[in-house]
């Protein structure tokens, strides 16, 4: 099979299409523009096979990339045509093959031919920039042709093919100021001198156009922001630098001063500093205002010195190499301060005062003076007080005109050494302007204590000991604190003839026997006493009572035993009878205690010890106010006779040992007697404004006609009382509750 030639659509001034076709051996290819504006399929090319005679018997196939819907071929003709519009920018090449094949039978006369149709490009996209704005900054006073920025715009036709692709750059807006490069898209300042403090924004735009910048190119464009950074080409400068600037200070208040400098960033800082310095007065820079605090270094005084004048400094803390000749990157400015005059508190000549005083001076005595005065020019009067916060057990006193201290007690250095109070002076015109200062009372000792000993001391001498023997070593304390320290003097009466006493001179003295032979029997203890004294002015001394305990000891001198053997009476009774007493004393006491538990745990006589006792037996108990249940006491004639009734008998309530649990029992219908007996005598108490506020409770010897519970009375229970059985008492009904609950618990705690 053949490939005739490639066919190109060639476009007449009138619209039509024209075609012309090159007779020949061709290589394998076709070639169609994209885009193609025609209405109908456009004619790509023909296959034609040398087995096709003409006569329709030869079918022509056409498989591939889109083959069947981009590009259909005429099965008797060969020829192959485009369905639509194609963009190469989507695919530049399509590969296809094509079959000879038998109409009648399909079977192939010619083997696959492989064919490709190439997309020609047309310039039908513009550049486009990879940004709508760009940003970019440049140094100010940068020289020409510094570079800035580079931008590169894309165009999707193709580049090896005409000049569609073919790029040129142009600046459309930001001229005198910047260039740009027409090949690559650099922008580069054009102005030499271009300054920030002048203009520090441009806006530059910058043209892409294809087909080599020719008339009919397509084209695109962006926006390039371009800043000016800022350099150090312009130096702080004070607003008034030829004039004196006045600045008015109160005491302790401070100052503000300012430059200008166009500059921003580091090459605005500035430092500020005093010309030659200042013993009143210093400034400093304030980082972030980058102004000139002025500062005071001492305390102003109007009545010393009203007005200030000096010289400040400024200069830029960075500099750049490229500005510094020729410029000066500083300036000077005068500062003139002014003290005004405000009303200051009183000042003390001193602060703090420290004065001494002797202890056990007599209330009223002198102590010291504290003096303040106003400094302010008509010094106004002030007067003095002490802070009784700081004097709370108010020793001291001051004179409200002079500021003289006094004691208003006797002071004692053994109490407290020093004593810090606080004096406060006032002026008299302005209460609110008080000044106060510490004033330290230091108290001098006076020898008013006598020495002691420095402890308790555990002395003993043994039996066996001989004269001369050291027994105890002492020392002593004083409370006082004289200058040339303690000289402290022992002694004992010389006439003591068991002991003395050897001053070791540091303070410290022996304690020696005078003789041996000590024994218990004759005396355990004895009492020495020691005088104590100082050497101060005056002398202060005491006596100090040493107890010095007779002992047993060994051979060696170590103590045994210190307590007194007991010694025989003189009527012969001897230690062995006194242990014998002892032991009977104490026999005698265990039989006393054993018969006295034995008592305890005998068992509690019976309420009623008797059968002739004719009393009832009356328990009371602690339930509040007189309720139902309460009785009047009877004799017994009374209950076997209930129509005779003494109507004066008092009423004899006994308090209760013991409750019982409450039992609820329905009422019976028998015993209508002592029923309607009981009644009565209840209705009789419960209308006696006499009776007691609480319950009693008496048990009857009466107990009715056909009574089954035979007799009731604990008159007659004596002998059979632990066998009885009293749980038939709670089915008798309400009135005899009491009574049941009495028996029943009796009877319960019996059997425990």
């Amino acid at each position: 099979m053949t490939l005739p030639s490639s066919v190109h659509p060639i476009r007449k001034s009138d619209g039509r299409i024209l075609q012309r076709s090159k007779r020949g051996w061709m290589w394998n290819q076709f070639f169609l523009l994209e885009e193609y504006a025609g209405n109908d399929h456009q004619y790509v090319g023909k296959l034609h096979s040398n087995m096709d005679k003409g006569d329709g018997t030869v079918k022509y196939v056409l498989t591939g990339d889109g083959a069947g819907t981009l590009f259909l071929i005429d099965e008797k003709s060969g020829d192959i045509h485009a369905t639509k519009r194609l963009d190469r920018e989507e695919k530049a090449m399509y590969t296809l093959h094509a079959k000879v094949l038998d109409r009648s039978t399909n079977a192939e006369l010619e083997p696959d031919t492989e064919f490709n149709i190439k997309i020609h490009d047309i310039n039908d996209n513009e550049p486009k920039f990879a940004r709508e704005i760009y940003f970019a900054s440049v140094p100010e006073m940068s020289e020409v042709g510094t570079s800035v920025v580079t931008v590169t715009a894309t165009d999707a036709d193709d580049q090896t093919y005409g000049n569609s692709a073919k790029l040129v750059y142009s600046i459309l807006q930001g001229q005198p100021y910047f260039s740009v490069d027409s090949e690559n898209g650099t922008i580069k300042t054009a102005l030499p001198g271009m300054d920030r403090e002048v203009k520090e924004n441009y806006q530059v735009v910058i043209q892409a156009k294809d087909m080599a910048g020719q008339m009919g190119g397509l084209s695109g464009t962006t926006t390039v922001s371009i800043t000016l950074s800022d350099v150090n080409d312009s130096p702080p400068r004070f607003a008034n630098r030829k004039k004196t600037s006045s600045y008015v200070a109160l005491i302790c208040a401070i100052g503000h001063i300012k430059a200008d400098d166009p500059d921003v960033g580091r090459n605005a800082e500035m430092e500020y500093s005093i010309v030659g310095g200042h013993d009143t007065f210093n400034i400093i820079t304030d980082q972030t205002t980058q102004e000139g605090v002025i500062v005071i270094k001492k305390a102003l005084d109007y009545e010393s010195k009203r007005d200030y004048e000096f010289r400040v400094e400024v200069k830029n803390t960075y500099l750049d190499a490229r500005f510094i000749h020729g410029l000066q990157f500083k300036d000077y400015a005068t500062v003139r301060v002014t003290v005004e005059d405000v009303d200051e508190p009183p000042v003390f000549t001193r602060n703090p005062y420290i004065i001494e005083v002797h202890e056990d001076t007599a209330a009223g005595s002198f102590v010291g003076v504290v003096s303040a005065r106003d400094p302010d020019a008509d010094n106004k009067p002030v007067k003095y007080s002490i802070d009784r916060h700081t004097d709370l057990e108010r020793l001291f006193n001051i004179d409200s005109v002079n500021g003289t201290i006094t004691t208003l007690k006797a002071l004692d250095r053994e109490m407290s050494k020093w004593h810090n109070i606080s004096v406060v002076a006032t002026e008299i015109n302005n209460p609110r302007q008080t000044t106060r200062v510490p004033v330290f009372i230091k108290v001098l000792d006076v020898n008013d204590n006598a020495p002691e000993f420095a402890m308790s001391y555990d002395t003993f001498v043994c039996e066996n000991v001989k004269a001369g023997q050291l027994i105890q070593t002492i020392s002593a304390v004083d409370t006082d604190e004289p200058l040339v320290g303690h000289k402290f003097v022992f002694s004992i009466s010389p006439t003591n003839p068991n002991f003395t006493i050897v001053d070791r001179e540091d303070n410290t003295a022996n304690i020696v026997t005078r003789r041996g032979g000590f024994s218990r029997r004759e005396m355990n203890m004895y009492f020495l006493p020691v005088v104590i004294s100082d050497n101060d002015y005056p002398i202060q001394s005491s006596t100090s009572t040493l107890i010095v305990r007779v002992c047993a000891c060994d051979s060696r001198g170590n103590m045994q035993s210190c307590n007194p053997e007991v010694l025989p009476f003189s009527d012969g009774l001897t230690t062995g009878a006194l242990v014998a007493i002892l032991l009977c004393v104490i026999i005698l006491l265990m039989i006393v205690v054993l018969f006295a538990a034995l008592r305890r745990q005998r068992k509690k006589e019976p309420l009623i010890i008797s059968k002739e006792d004719v009393r009832d037996n009356v328990v009371s108990y602690n339930d509040e106010g007189g309720g139902e249940e309460d009785t009047q006491a009877f004799d017994i004639g009374t209950l076997r006779n209930p129509e005779v009734m003494d109507a004066n008998k008092l009423r004899r309530d006994i308090i209760p040992e013991m409750l019982f649990p409450f039992r609820r029992t329905s009422p019976i219908k028998d015993n209508t007697d002592v029923r309607d007996f009981i009644n009565g005598r209840l209705q009789e108490n419960d209308s006696d404004p006499t009776a007691p506020p609480y319950d009693s409770l008496a048990t009857y010897a009466y107990e009715g006609s056909g009574s089954l519970a035979e007799s009731l009375s604990s008159l007659e229970s004596a002998a059979t009382e632990g066998d009885q059985d009293y749980d038939y008492l709670s089915n008798w009904g309400p009135q005899f509750k009491k009574l049941a609950e009495m028996y029943i618990g009796r009877s319960v705690d019996r059997e425990a």
